[in-house]
């Protein structure tokens, strides 16, 4: 894991809101971030209609092989430069707090901040394996999710062990704006333009990493 003293001090704290926001966490390695991950941030703000989008920069993922995971403060950097809506947050509180799992980052986030909406944003290609994730049903019954599609993932929201699991709880995408206020367990899965880069070819053809 990552050293929280490797990133600067702004990024490890959790981004100001205010009670009555709609706030959208993104979280991944971004190793290295891309226009395809700036794609989902843009497409969840205005679909969701949200305040803020909260890009969290993981110390790593539980379930990747992180030997080839660039610094923290690398792909801080690199997401200052993807990201350039000024409502997207770069923020690695993760770090500081020494999170590994998704469940005890959505815990930490709703404990410290009451009053506000707070909604969980993932690629398709996440769905797939959402299954996989440690207390992944505490997770869907804990926070709404937005599930935006991916190449070659479109069909993930039906075939995917989630998808199945919660489908009572899957709501129309025209409903979407209203997603963050919504109790969990709610889900919906939207389309839209996709990317097709990949932080995986993208270090495999020797790109920022």
């Amino acid at each position: 894991m990552t050293a929280p003293d490797a990133a600067p001090a702004q990024y490890l704290r959790m981004p100001q809101v205010e009670k009555g926001m709609a706030v959208g966490l993104f979280g991944g390695s971004f190793n290295p971030p891309h226009a395809g991950h700036a794609l989902v941030a843009e497409i969840a703000l205005r679909r969701l209609r949200l305040d803020q989008l909260w890009w969290i920069v993981t110390p790593g993922n539980p379930l990747k092989d992180n030997s080839h995971l660039a610094p923290l403060e690398k792909r801080i950097a690199l997401s200052r430069k993807c990201a350039t809506d000024p409502r997207i947050k770069i923020t690695a509180f993760e770090a500081r707090h020494r999170i590994r799992y998704t469940a005890d980052t959505i815990d930490l986030v709703r404990g410290r901040n009451p009053g506000v909406d707070f909604v969980w944003i993932m690629g398709a290609d996440s769905l797939r394996d959402f299954h996989r994730w440690e207390r992944w049903r505490k997770i869907a019954r804990s926070i709404p999710i937005a599930v935006v599609d991916r190449p070659g993932d479109t069909l993930a929201f039906l075939s995917s062990t989630m998808a199945k699991t919660f489908d009572h709880a899957r709501i129309d995408e025209d409903d979407a704006p209203s997603l963050a206020r919504r109790k969990p367990p709610a889900w919906t899965f939207i389309h839209g333009p996709r990317s097709s880069l990949s932080s995986t070819a993208i270090r495999n053809a020797g790109g920022p990493a």
